[in-house]
């Protein structure tokens, strides 16, 4: 046993040295007030006359100092940054404590310790907007007195496996993080495959690395045949849905391109993902019944229960930065059917302004107003305004060709983002749906609000297309508020286990990773 080791078991199995007794002592007091700076802390102890939760030389105390450290050093298997809590050091400063005073100093960094991992684990490692800002989201950290009083009331190791959110989607990512560093381990999944597609009935050395390459994977089982045969196929197939591709079976380039990602990467994804659903870890949950719209999949889905029990395509924002969608939560409490579409400023002066100060006719399908309200006559031009003088507004009456076609849906937020239909039905089709301002337009508007009416009429249907043929905006709102969340998660997991992968479309989760190895977290070597 290492110097280190050996000082690690004294430290948690036996009470702390000699030279530190007499806990009513004035100067553990006194080291305990003056070493706090968190209020929340320092109320913790107040309220128990400066106990000891850690430094006592009781059993429980005891059991604690080993529950803490016990779970520190587990951190890395969360992909947390295990440097931060320095565990060597609280170690020494156990085993080298002695008087009141270093009692009562290693007391306060022994609860820091604790809070500082308690939150990391609960709520995440980073704050989320200062790692890009398109990430309008708090970490929704717990007070300290409660993380406090949460351990000092019971078992201290089934309080600290309490901690982590408690999630079927969390425990998935695990068991993915635990499987990539297995494969990370070994070495990874081979080399790259060099060569522009692959189709079924091809054999030679491109088709031997892809076998090979999926075998790694675990998407075929071993097998020695040199072909591109039924199997294979099937494998590539499954490839594809996992990755959010077209499935046909065939190795094209884009196939191809997202099989030569590495092991490495893609468990730097299931990381970023464990930390981004810590920050979803919301002290009452997302909601019995909630939205959940994940950008980079292109999907809105309706979850009852933990079920999904709707789902359609999606549109979200462009990679252009001002026209990113933000990820946000909040809740949708109304739908506009047949709405009117008043245009962003950012769209009139950017976009539209231009083609007026050409052409006062331009983009005749939407009124040009006053602050008044009045209709402005576009016959006395444009050409003497600028994007900062403008001062009209302009909107689109409803209609079939109203840029949010026949309903939009409401969860007021000061981004101006909401979910709605669309003419543009084309853009549907295509694997990668990044056309819009940043709103997220909807495959199946109609159904979708069939399906959040259900809840409040007998006929959803009919309701909705009665006040839809009146031509007439229509404000129905929802009996009972639906929380919506924006996600954005490049790595997440089927209820059976499967991990999907999706493209990082606005860079913001490489941005996570780096915040995170800035941090400490490091991924596992490989062995040689």
């Amino acid at each position: 046993m290492t110097a280190l080791g050996a000082a690690c078991f004294l430290s948690l199995t036996a009470p702390l040295p000699a030279g530190a007794q007499g806990l009513g002592l004035t100067a553990y007091k006194q080291a305990v007030a003056e070493t706090l700076d968190d209020d929340s802390i320092a109320s913790f102890y107040r309220g128990r006359d400066f106990a000891p939760l850690w430094t006592g030389p009781d059993a429980a105390s005891t059991a604690r100092r080993a529950a803490l450290i016990e779970a520190l050093q587990k951190a890395p298997l969360h992909g947390l940054p295990a440097r931060r809590y320095d565990v060597p050091g609280l170690m020494r400063a156990m085993q080298r404590v002695e008087g009141e005073r270093a009692r009562g100093e290693l007391e306060v960094r022994l609860s820091r310790a604790f809070i500082d991992f308690a939150n990391d684990l609960q709520s995440g490692a980073l704050e989320p907007r200062r790692v890009d800002s398109g990430i309008k989201r708090e970490a929704p950290r717990r007070d300290s007195e409660t993380l406090l009083r949460m351990l000092a009331g019971g078992d201290a190791r089934a309080a600290m496996q309490q901690l982590a959110p408690r999630t079927p989607e969390y425990a998935r990512l695990m068991r993915a993080k635990l499987m990539l560093e297995r494969d990370v381990a070994r070495g990874g999944w081979g080399e790259p495959i060099r060569t522009g597609a692959i189709e079924p009935g091809e054999s030679g050395d491109a088709v031997v690395r892809l076998r090979d390459r999926l075998i790694a994977m675990h998407y075929l089982k071993p097998t020695l045949s040199a072909s591109y045969d039924e199997p294979m196929q099937d494998a590539v197939a499954t490839f594809q849905e996992d990755h959010g591709l077209k499935v046909d079976g065939v190795a094209g380039s884009s196939t191809l391109s997202a099989i030569n990602v590495s092991a490495r990467d893609r468990l730097k994804s299931v990381i970023v993902a464990m930390e981004r659903e810590r920050w979803m870890n919301l002290p009452d949950g997302l909601g019995k019944r909630h939205i959940k719209v994940n950008l980079t999949d292109f999907h809105a889905q309706i979850i009852d229960d933990g079920k999904v029990t709707f789902r359609t395509r999606s549109v979200v924002g462009h990679q252009d930065p001002d026209r990113r969608t933000p990820e946000f939560s909040d809740e949708m409490d109304h739908m506009v059917i047949n709405p009117s579409w008043y245009v962003p400023r950012s769209i009139v002066v950017n976009e539209y302004l231009p083609l007026l100060r050409r052409n006062p006719g331009a983009v005749s399908h939407l009124l040009i107003t006053d602050s008044q309200g009045r209709r402005v006559n576009r016959a006395r031009g444009f050409s003497q305004y600028s994007a900062s003088s403008f001062p009209f507004s302009m909107r689109q009456p409803p209609g079939p060709k109203n840029a949010l076609g026949q309903v939009k849906f409401m969860f007021p937020n000061k981004y101006n983002i909401y979910l709605h239909d669309t003419p543009s039905k084309h853009l549907f089709d295509r694997q990668q749906r990044t056309y819009s301002h940043g709103c997220v337009r909807l495959s199946d508007p109609k159904d979708f609000a069939y399906a959040l009416l259900a809840r409040q009429t007998d006929d959803p249907q009919g309701f909705f297309q009665s006040r839809l043929r009146t031509g007439s905006e229509s404000r129905v709102n929802l009996d009972k508020p639906v929380p919506v969340h924006l996600i954005y998660r490049t790595a997440y997991t089927t209820p059976k286990g499967q991990v999907q992968f999706r493209d990082d479309i606005y860079g913001r989760d490489a941005r996570i990773w780096n915040a995170l190895e800035a941090a400490g977290v490091a991924l596992l070597p490989v062995q040689s």
